[in-house]
């Protein structure tokens, strides 16, 4: 059982690219370039991630996790938080006008 943050968050999550970009690539001494070759993706694809133009796919989940040495899931939520962040904002609106059913 999980109990739901009911809080909303003030600003936009981190982007797995921003966290990518800002702390594993300078801890560990990789450019875009030598990430690309050691997960097997092209430059391109590392280089939208990092500038926050693409999300991480559960594809690049699973190569950023075992380059690193962690789990998938932890690059998954972090995009999953950006994509509810960023969808929230655009439907909210929308979202105010929907009743909420009350289930007995």
């Amino acid at each position: 059982m999980s109990i739901p943050n009911q809080r909303r968050r003030i600003r936009r999550p981190t982007h797995p690219g921003a966290m990518l970009r800002e702390e594993f690539l300078p801890d560990v001494g990789l450019t875009v370039a030598t990430l690309a070759e050691a997960i097997g993706v092209s430059r391109q694809t590392v280089n939208e991630l990092v500038l926050e133009r693409r999300g991480v796919s559960a594809e690049m989940a699973l190569r950023l996790a075992t380059l690193f040495g962690m789990s998938p899931e932890f690059w998954l939520n972090l995009q999953r938080e950006v994509d509810l962040w960023d969808a929230r904002q655009t439907l909210k609106d929308e979202l105010k006008r929907i009743e909420p059913m009350h289930v007995a």
